[in-house]
């Protein structure tokens, strides 16, 4: 995620790209258990929409008895052609490591420079 596009509003961070078929900006918040946009022109209005965006959602999941947010086990699954499976197979037994841990070396770098 690129944190030049990340706004946070009350601590739930939302990615923020432009639509100029629209000519608007958009906000979509991650990590939620569901979907909670908004939209507008400008910075200011996009904070008051963002604002009023995620106190519906979080209206609306007390209501239902959900937790608004997702939690996430720190476990998923990744694809790769049979080369990049075998060349990561190989750098990793070259440096020690298990390909879990480069990959987890990395994702940490990646993160570093967003």
């Amino acid at each position: 995620m690129n944190k030049s596009n990340v706004l946070k509003i009350d601590g739930h961070p939302a990615v923020i790209s432009y639509d100029p078929d629209i000519e608007m900006f958009r906000g979509e918040f991650v990590g939620l258990n569901g979907g909670a946009d908004f939209y507008a022109t400008n910075v200011r209005d996009l904070k008051a929409e963002g604002t009023r965006s995620l106190r519906e959602f979080l209206a609306v999941c007390k209501e239902r008895g959900i937790a608004p947010e997702k939690k996430f086990s720190g476990t998923f699954a990744v694809r790769v052609g049979k080369k990049k499976h075998e060349a990561l197979a190989i750098t990793a037994a070259a440096r020690g490591v298990s390909m879990n841990a480069l990959i987890d070396q990395a994702i940490e770098h990646e993160l570093a420079c967003a």
